[in-house]
C-alpha cells in the first residue's frame, strides 16, 4: 500500500507540470501571434505612408 500511496502522488505532480506546460504554451503561442500582427500592421503603416504617396 505505502508504495501505491507515493505512486498517486507522483500522478499529481505530473499532472500539475502539464497544466504549467500548456499555459506556457498557451502564453508563448499569443506572444508569437501578438507580434506578427504587429509586424504586419507596422509593414502596413509604411506602405500606406511612405510607398503609395509617390503614386
Amino acid at each position: 500500500m505505502d508504495r501505491r500511496d507515493h505512486h498517486d502522488e507522483m500522478d499529481v505532480r505530473e499532472e500539475r507540470v502539464e497544466k504549467k506546460k500548456d499555459s506556457g504554451r498557451v502564453a508563448s503561442t499569443f506572444i508569437k501571434y501578438a507580434a506578427y500582427l504587429i509586424i504586419f500592421f507596422g509593414l502596413l503603416y509604411f506602405i500606406v505612408n511612405y510607398i503609395l504617396p509617390m503614386f
